[in-house]
């Protein structure tokens, strides 16, 4: 079995135990995996669930939320199950605390519009790469550089900020889940003033809501389209890169029963749709005028598109410009094969990595009857018996690692500096619009459970755990670090956490020398592992 170096960690021998469980796979180690107290050692629920019954609410708040924390619980109240599910499932609004509020308020990328951000930025390059002093050229790229850089940190930070503090939690987990299925890297080409804008204003929105309509919304965001190429993409020189991806990542699923020619054709149906940086419009021809179209930094250019009758998924599309996407789009977005697909990958996300096929088919008839509502797809999942059984089995990616051991240790208290966490992100793998393909971060346990990144989770707890994460440090010329020590042995522990803790981990944390390493062993053991 694999340890840590105890004295680079300053653990004292004793608690090999707590270390050891962390640095391997829970659930390929069986000596290290968390059993809940309410759970048989075959994983079986002792007594059936009963969804109208409030019971001990933290390891289903745990699950719907990106971690549970003492608000969080005290929020749900004396809800039902079902009660808090509607209510998380159809938000009314989301709240955030007044300080988180107001940092994002202060970021440029909720301050100003992304098209004129955009087209400033373009503008800015340009100089830089007009100007004829080496030096001057030099300085003023990395200049453009930085700031672009600094966009992407602030859609990744609002991100974070908003998984640990909004209301809404399992729309923050939607979300999520979308950017990760709508994968793009924010590193190609200029996207990154875009990502922003994407998440907020394409995917957000419409995380909970019709699928077909979170698809045209991200098919038409000039983020995906300059991702993935399709501005390359005219007749007479086709680019299939984006037709490609859209069936067999975004909707159909590689065995989803489409051809090469499937491709070739979406290919053709997808011409003309593309990205215009530029404040004016391209000059179109007379007879193709009435063709164009142009929402803000999306452009429909009938000088680029085949116009040529198409033959898709064994349907003719007619030939009539950019409705023609349209009408891909919704034949996509309805297929029986999108909502198989669908539902697996969401069921594979929130419940595990090999979910019944029965379930998936019960998800895929919701998502067909209610015309692919997120919402009540997702319903179906959460209130059934696989699910209300399958509690602590979902090994967390970084993601949900690092949020939920945020939420716990400072539940609704603001942190003010996001970068340790996107920093641990970064080294877990799994950093925000960090996944180089289009094919976005594995969902599946085996992914993220090797002992280097058990290590660098320890590491992670002991950080958080001592209150040395430099989470509340300021910026500026001259930082300064609040104190903001984790209480963890708290109200929410003794009432609720304690009674899904196995023996081992009671008997770990019985044994703690100090508040700092209690707070360590609880952030790393087996079950904040899972959810």
């Amino acid at each position: 079995m694999f340890y840590l170096h105890m004295k680079t960690i300053s653990i004292r021998p004793v608690h090999y135990w707590a270390i050891s469980c962390l640095a391997v796979a829970t659930f390929a180690f069986s000596g290290c995996a968390a059993t809940p107290a309410d759970v048989s050692a075959d994983g079986a629920l002792q007594k059936p669930p009963n969804r109208d019954v409030v019971g001990n609410s933290y390891p289903w708040v745990n699950r719907l939320t990106w971690g549970a924390s003492t608000s969080s619980v005290e929020a749900q109240g004396k809800k039902s199950f079902i009660a808090y599910l509607d209510a998380q499932l159809y938000p009314t609004s989301a709240s955030l605390p007044d300080a988180v509020g107001a940092q994002i308020k202060a970021m440029t990328i909720t301050q100003r519009p992304m098209v004129a951000l955009v087209q400033e930025l373009e503008q800015r390059n340009k100089d830089a790469n007009a100007l004829v002093n080496d030096d001057e050229k030099k300085a003023a790229q990395q200049s453009y550089q930085a700031e672009m850089n600094r966009l992407g940190r602030e859609a990744a930070t609002r991100h974070v900020l908003r998984d640990l503090y909004s209301t809404s939690q399992v729309q923050e987990q939607m979300t999520w889940f979308w950017l990760n299925h709508f994968s793009v890297h924010q590193y190609k080409s200029n996207i990154r003033p875009m990502l922003g804008d994407y998440e907020d204003v394409a995917i957000r929105p419409r995380a909970l809501g019709k699928f077909s309509e979170l698809l045209k919304a991200v098919v038409y965001h000039p983020v995906m389209l300059r991702y993935l190429d399709n501005e390359q993409n005219a007749a007479g020189r086709i680019n299939e890169n984006f037709a490609r991806e859209l069936m067999e990542l975004h909707t159909l699923g590689v065995d989803g029963g489409y051809s090469q020619r499937d491709v070739q054709e979406l290919a053709r149906i997808l011409t003309g749709v593309g990205v215009n940086m530029q404040v004016a419009n391209p000059a179109v021809k007379p007879a193709l005028q009435a063709f164009y179209v142009r929402h803000g930094l999306f452009e429909f250019n009938p000088a680029r598109h085949d116009f040529g009758d198409k033959l898709f998924l064994g349907q003719a599309v007619r030939s009539k410009g950019l409705p023609e996407v349209d009408e891909a789009i919704d034949r996509l977005a309805r297929s029986p094969a999108t909502a198989r697909f669908i539902s697996r990958k969401l069921s594979q996300y929130w419940l595990s990595d090999d979910p019944s096929p029965a379930l998936v088919e019960r998800m895929s008839q919701t998502f067909q009857r209610t015309d692919g509502e997120m919402a009540a797809t997702l319903k179906t999942l959460m209130t059934s018996t696989e699910f209300m059984q399958g509690g602590g089995r979902k090994f967390k990616d970084p993601m949900h690692y690092v949020m939920s051991a945020v939420r716990m240790a400072y539940d609704d208290k603001p942190i003010l500096n996001a970068g340790p966490i996107l920093n641990w992100l970064n080294r877990m793998g799994e950093p925000l619009y960090g996944r180089q393909t289009p094919d976005g971060y594995p969902v599946n346990d085996a992914a993220w459970a090797s002992p280097g990144q058990m290590a660098t989770r320890f590491e992670i707890a002991k950080a958080i755990g001592t209150g040395n994460a430099g989470l509340f440090k300021t910026d500026g010329p001259q930082p300064v670090e609040r104190a903001a020590f984790p209480q963890l042995a708290n109200a929410l522990y003794y009432q609720s956490i304690v009674k899904t803790l196995s023996p081992a981990t009671r008997k770990a944390l019985d044994q703690a020398a100090s508040p700092q390493e209690w707070n360590t062993f609880l952030l790393s053991s087996p079950e904040m592992m899972n959810r």
